[in-house]
């Protein structure tokens, strides 16, 4: 929800109309709830082999799944009642995407097919990471077409890499190395079941090297005028939050380590909302 907000107003530099940020805000959170369900529909039969093979024994300390994680497979939902759940949120998405601009329907409907390939692509290739962090992306790209039909490339191409390499560094190789016990009788394809965890903390940590980098720079490309001590601000939300639970999952290849970053990466995009929405208000 913070990454549509935090690409529209930085790339805006000031507050849309309210009814913008009304419509902006049901719609992103339809849309990615819609996401969230797809995934478990489509991979639904997998989900349902984990549970049946004591999966899902790693999560308690996982963000991700504070309330329930697939609760179709845990036969909370029916998988008629998961569909239906999941088609309503895609219309709902739909609709106030095309009120946005038709545009933003166009990129929620590749985020939904590049999901959908993410998920067939388990048994198939660790390339998957990469297609999941292009589904990230796409909630910020669509919120800036969203306040600005035309904006420039450069810009989102910088915005699309920060939240690119956020997404594969600290969210998805993370919260698949707690699980590579339970994905490999799954013969699921997943970055550290194919590199080991010496090299994969190696990604992580360049990937969210990366990340900084590319927050600099999108910093450097908005309106929002940044005083350096609020750049000094955004280097350390990202110092703290990133590089220093990466370390430390580099130094100890503790699966602990990889959840503690997934949690504290998930506040990453909160967090540098907050900063820009601190410079547009002062």
């Amino acid at each position: 929800m913070a990454t549509p907000a935090f690409g529209a107003l930085l790339w805006l530099g000031a507050f849309p109309a309210p009814k913008v940020i009304f419509l902006g805000l049901i719609t992103a959170f339809a849309g990615y709830t819609a996401v969230y369900a797809l995934n478990d529909v489509v991979d639904y039969p997998v989900d349902k082999e984990k549970i049946r093979n004591g999966g899902l024994r790693h999560s308690v300390n996982d963000l991700d799944a504070k309330i329930i994680r697939h609760p179709m497979a845990h036969d909370l939902l029916s998988f008629r009642e998961g569909l239906l759940w999941t088609m309503t949120w895609t219309l709902l998405a739909l609709i106030g995407a095309y009120q946005l601009n038709p545009v933003c329907v166009l990129i929620f409907m590749i985020g939904c097919g590049l999901e959908i390939v993410y998920c067939l692509l388990l048994r198939r290739s660790y390339l998957r990471a990469v297609v999941s962090g292009a589904v990230k992306t796409s909630g910020a790209i669509a919120a800036v077409f969203a306040v600005d039909p035309g904006p420039p490339a450069t810009f989102l191409i910088v915005l699309f890499m920060l939240f690119f390499f956020w997404e594969i560094g600290g969210q998805n190789i993370p919260n698949d190395w707690p699980d590579m016990e339970e994905d490999l009788p799954l013969r699921a394809k997943t970055i550290p079941i194919r590199f080991g965890t010496g090299r994969t903390r190696i990604f992580i940590l360049s990937s969210l090297m990366a990340t900084l980098a590319m927050n600099a720079v999108i910093f450097w490309l908005s309106p929002v005028r940044f005083k350096y001590p609020n750049i000094a601000a955004g280097f350390c939300i990202g110092f703290c939050l990133l590089i220093v639970p990466a370390y430390r999952l580099y130094r100890t290849k503790d699966r602990r380590h990889a959840l503690a970053l997934f949690n504290r990466a998930s506040f990453y995009p909160v967090a540098l909302l907050a900063l820009v929405t601190f410079n547009i208000m002062i």
